[in-house]
């Protein structure tokens, strides 16, 4: 299906259904996507000698993709599946001081750092607070030797200012979990040492796909503790001996990864940066603009920032005297797909949502209303 109120050029390649507004859980794949999976795999299923070496290639594609997504080069990109490896790669390279974590990070931002202290290594400090360039400056403590936290807040959509952050914390490492914010708002990268992403939610990519980008500073400072046979000088090499770790970002790499979900992730890159994210982002807000008005119109709570500069795509919100379920409900009747929490309901809108989602909402949040 067309969707000719989505971002042109982009909105094109996808068909979930108008009212999904869950994708800071999961995007839903292009075409462009599932096409080069498939073309990977049906390649896989008539192997012979050249194949597995063709399809290999995938891997420095994408690496080349998420390189320029993240403003660096190949040397500072390493492939990963998830976002969660890259944290447990960032927190074990540390051998020892505190480091900065906010207390409502996701979990996959905690417990990295919790496996690290019980092993005598790096130990979190946690900020009981919204990380604000303010709030890190008063946590701040000679001990101190990084700070990890989320670009953007998977509750309320909080972007972080990482490039006030930055100059906050001086010469000390900075780890990002980008998952909530690549790809879909426009953040200095730059600013931080460690950028970790996944790539199945506003990426678009699916599961199994993801990257980390290390400054030189990162590569620097952070030990290489978990690299295996695959981050290492002559890979290809199997002599019985210890090898050098690979002098750059490859050094995070433990073991192949999947050739068909390289191809699945370079293909959602490459879609990004055709279109831009400035351009995506731009959308976004827009969407943003339009739940949030649609939330209030009927005595809805948001409990996102309403500050352009300080959200993303996420739009955390509740009704006053209902319960979150109910609202879900009534949403789930206008075909609103949403996540559903104890305490609120959270949308979260891409450049492929239209117009007539926000309508969806609205109708869903109105009957609620009415029904009080």
């Amino acid at each position: 299906m067309t969707r000719t109120t989505g971002l042109p050029g982009y909105a094109e390649h996808f068909s979930e259904p108008e009212g999904y507004l869950d994708f800071a859980r999961y995007g839903p794949p292009s075409r462009d996507v599932l096409d080069a999976t498939a073309a990977a795999l049906a390649a896989s299923a008539r192997a012979d000698h050249t194949t597995v070496n063709d399809l290999m290639w995938a891997e420095p594609r994408a690496r080349a993709a998420a390189a320029r997504l993240a403003g660096t080069d190949t040397a500072h990109i390493a492939l990963l599946p998830n976002t969660s490896t890259g944290l447990f790669h960032a927190a074990f390279g540390i051998p020892s001081g505190v480091v900065l974590v906010p207390s409502a990070d996701f979990p996959a931002n905690h417990y990295p750092w919790r496996r690290t202290a019980a092993l005598g290594r790096a130990e979190p400090r946690w900020l009981d607070a919204r990380p604000t360039p303010d709030a890190v400056r008063a946590a701040l403590t000679d001990d101190v030797v990084a700070v990890s936290l989320s670009a953007v807040d998977f509750r309320t959509g909080y972007r972080a200012d990482l490039a006030a952050i930055r100059e906050v914390i001086g010469d000390r490492l900075l780890v990002v979990d980008a998952m909530q914010g690549l790809g879909v708002a426009d953040l200095p990268w730059e600013a931080a040492d460690v950028v970790v992403a996944g790539g199945q939610k506003w990426l678009r990519a699916s599961w199994a796909t993801g990257f980390a980008a290390l400054s030189d500073r990162a590569l620097e400072r952070l030990e290489p503790t978990l690299t295996g046979w695959t981050g290492i000088e002559d890979v290809a090499v199997f002599d019985d001996t210890e090898h050098p770790v690979a002098p750059d970002a490859l050094r995070w790499s433990i073991t192949n990864l999947s050739p068909v979900t390289a191809a699945a992730f370079a293909a959602a890159l490459e879609l990004v940066e055709r279109v831009t994210v400035p351009a995506i982002a731009a959308h976004v807000a827009t969407r943003v603009d339009e739940l949030i008005d649609a939330v209030r119109a009927h005595g809805g709570e948001i409990l996102s920032p309403t500050a352009p500069h300080e959200r993303a795509g996420i739009v955390s919100f509740r009704l006053p005297g209902t319960d979150p379920a109910r609202v879900a409900e009534a949403l789930h009747a206008q075909e609103v797909t949403p996540s559903v929490r104890a305490d609120s309901v959270r949308l979260s809108a891409h450049a492929s949502t239209t117009a007539g989602a926000v309508e969806r909402v609205l109708a869903g949040i109105k009957a609620v209303a009415d029904s009080r």
